[in-house]
């Protein structure tokens, strides 16, 4: 019993010691969610897919710890930030709730962290396919450009995290989401849950089957941590946003930071990334705006 006691304290310690992971589940990538009908607290089978969306969490934590992950810090990145069933979750996992917060959807992220991992992701709004698929406001942007290239969300939040130093170390989501953000990030594992057949239908795994393929790519990319690079852009960034309406564009342009690149465009220059999403934050939050609809 001695003997047990000691192993169990010694895998204690190294687990504590291990690779500080950051995980950022965002819910359009879930396993079987194609509607709105799964997004939010109006729809019929939402209460379902926080469930979904919980257990696709608990599945990456089990698989990055399996590997000898340490500390692990998750961000409800969806909707009102508050989708996560948080007592569903290991009582030694934190939890960042809600917004407004700084970095958006990887908030409290920094440079104390060896890995990011981002679940139930979406393709962007330049995409031809995918379920689901934005840049940050369904409702109100159309195109989102990062010094030049068009960006999802996975890209723009690795950027962020690139530029603190963290790597993407595995992506979830349809087979477009997890393409989009490969092709950008570069070497990630990828968990593909679903085939987009359009905006609002796909082929799925079943639930338990996701989560078992959740578990070994995190398994997988917290075992290979180290060949993992940050994905780094050059500073200063030049961002373009396209919004759906007139008169956001029209009232940017009131400030000097903002230059009006069509009827229906804007552009700003940041020093960092950091800088840059908390300009964007600003912009889709201020007078009762939300940036993930």
């Amino acid at each position: 019993m001695k003997k047990f006691i000691t192993l169990l304290t010694i895998s204690f310690i190294w687990a504590a010691d291990g690779p500080k992971i950051y995980i950022s589940s965002d819910m359009e990538g879930v396993v079987g969610a194609v509607t709105g009908e799964q997004m939010g607290p109006s729809g019929f089978e939402y209460q379902q897919f926080r469930e979904f969306m919980t257990a696709e969490v608990n599945a990456a934590i089990e698989g990055a710890r399996s590997a000898g992950a340490g500390e692990i810090l998750v961000a409800d990145s969806h909707g009102n930030g508050q989708n996560l069933l948080i007592d569903k979750l290991p009582k030694d996992v934190k939890i960042v709730r809600s917004w407004p917060r700084p970095l958006d959807m990887v908030g409290g992220l920094d440079d104390s962290f060896d890995g990011i991992i981002f679940l139930g992701y979406h393709a962007s709004s330049d995409n031809l396919t995918g379920v689901r698929a934005h840049t940050f406001s369904s409702g109100r942007l159309t195109s989102v450009k990062l010094n030049g290239t068009p960006v999802t969300e996975g890209a723009w939040n690795a950027a962020i995290a690139g530029e603190l130093g963290v790597p993407v170390i595995m992506v979830s989501g349809d087979d477009a989401a997890v393409e989009e953000v490969s092709s950008l990030v570069g070497n990630v594992e990828g968990a593909v849950v679903k085939w987009a057949l359009s905006f609002h239908s796909a082929t799925t795994l079943q639930p338990d089957a996701a989560y078992d393929l959740i578990r070994e790519k995190a398994a997988r990319a917290v075992k290979n941590i180290k060949k993992y690079k940050p994905y780094k852009v050059k500073n200063p960034v030049t961002v373009e946003m396209g919004f759906k309406n007139y008169s956001p564009v029209e009232i940017l342009s009131y400030l000097s930071m903002f230059e009006r690149t069509g009827s229906h465009t804007t552009r700003f220059s940041a020093k960092t990334m950091e800088e840059a999403a908390r300009i964007i934050t600003f912009v889709l939050m201020y007078g009762g705006g939300t940036s993930t609809p």
